[in-house]
């Protein structure tokens, strides 16, 4: 989701590269979880983060779809996010004692807060949210160990692929006036990259290449369009 505000607004007006001291830490965040609730439709997820709860939970994305997952519209693109459910519109993953129940496979976009990512020139660096976690005094930490994903390398590519790959669907169907055909493209992308079963014990990296190829081939992207 792209928004349209300046770097100055929303963070301390730095950029930091993964191996970059950051003050995201806010020590196991001590009972907080003011950042899990009345989030809207604002936590959405990529292939690679249905992938880990798939695996994490032994759930099927159909299963997850029924409870903990719902599907809108993003800039035309149809995507999954977290639910956010009861009086406190809290995210259904929380337990009762207000703590995360899928924390070691939890989405990236909750691994990365209170930082957020800045894509430029077919490449991304991290900034800090000033606003968005109510912690004080948090402490350094190193971005990479911050965000606790590992083969770094391997998930900077996939998430820029990832990326670019939805922004030009975006920008695809946002222009198209057919409603029928956008709803047909949005179909096969999610039938490809969240429908569809990830194999146990192949790699997730080369699955989702395979499914890449196969979406843009089906979509019939060009060179120029492949980001």
């Amino acid at each position: 989701m792209n928004r349209n505000i300046s770097l100055e607004e929303i963070s301390d007006g730095k950029l930091y590269d993964v191996n970059d001291l950051v003050k995201a830490d806010c020590r196991d965040c001590e009972g907080c979880f003011d950042c899990c609730c009345e989030m809207g439709e604002s936590i959405l997820l990529d292939p690679y983060d249905v992938y880990r709860l798939e695996k994490g939970l032994g759930v099927s994305f159909e299963k997850l779809l029924e409870q903990n997952l719902e599907l809108h519209v993003v800039d035309g693109v149809i995507l999954p996010n977290l639910k956010m459910g009861g009086k406190e519109e809290r995210c259904t993953f929380l337990n009762e004692a207000g703590r995360c129940s899928i924390h070691p496979f939890r989405p990236g976009i909750c691994r990365l807060f209170p930082l957020g990512r800045y894509y430029e020139d077919g490449a991304f660096r991290y900034f800090l949210q000033t606003a968005e976690c109510r912690k004080q005094n948090r402490s350094k930490i190193r971005v990479k160990k911050w965000i606790d994903t590992p083969d770094y390398k391997r998930n900077e590519a996939f998430i820029l692929t990832w990326h670019y790959f939805i922004r030009t669907l975006q920008e695809r169907l946002t222009a198209q006036p057919d409603m029928e055909a956008a709803k047909r493209i949005n179909l096969q992308v999610l039938e490809i990259f969240f429908f569809r079963e990830w194999e146990d014990g192949e790699d997730f990296y080369d699955q989702f290449e395979k499914r890449m190829e196969a979406a843009r081939s089906a979509l019939h992207l060009s060179d120029g369009e492949k980001g």
